[in-house]
């Protein structure tokens, strides 16, 4: 049975740093035997159709080809479509009513116990706020994630070492559902 999914690399083509074209992304996709292989904007999202379930093991090995391809470490997150609508499903906040740059969801490597986000008083950041889900944290940013003193503090490496975390914009994560639609 063949899975839809969306491949969210972290931290590349920004600020003219660890420059992967989305077109060579795709290439190395579909080198890998995956199909339906398309990107999204320039900000390290991919979306492919697998054989695979295993979603670590997908991830896995598409940062070893994009070491091959690019001589540098991307760390991705592999996540199937279903995933991604649940984590819509599931959105604490009132995400119809707000902008897309207001709502994000940061995807964990793995789940995560709440206590380690204990060191972040919620009460010090308001009127920003954010909630852990399955594997999301999500981030309600009223002016934005680029003036954001709690997605600051919540990005200290402390908080979610050996947790490989990544960050989308609400529109991001519906487009990504949309597009690892099954129907």
């Amino acid at each position: 049975m063949t899975t839809r999914y969306a491949a969210l690399l972290r931290g590349i083509n920004v600020g003219g740093r660890r420059k992967v074209p989305m077109a060579a992304l795709r290439e190395v996709l579909a080198s890998l035997g995956h199909t339906d292989v398309g990107t999204y904007l320039q900000s390290g999202n991919a979306v492919f159709s697998s054989e695979s379930a295993d979603e670590q093991a997908l991830s896995a090995e598409l940062e070893k080809a994009i070491e091959d391809r690019f001589g540098f470490d991307v760390d991705c997150l592999v996540r199937g479509g279903d995933y991604l609508r649940a984590v819509i499903d599931a959105c604490p906040f009132p995400a119809a009513s707000l902008e897309g740059k207001q709502l994000h969801v940061t995807f964990l490597s793995e789940a995560v116990d709440p206590a380690r986000l204990a060191p972040v008083d919620p009460q010090a950041f308001l009127p920003e706020e954010f909630r852990l889900g399955d594997r999301a944290l999500y981030l309600y940013l009223p002016e934005g994630m680029g003036r954001s003193k709690l997605a600051e503090a919540l990005a200290r490496p402390s908080l979610f070492k050996e947790v490989t975390a990544t960050s989308r914009n609400w529109n991001t994560v519906v487009k990504l559902a949309e597009l690892t639609d099954a129907d």
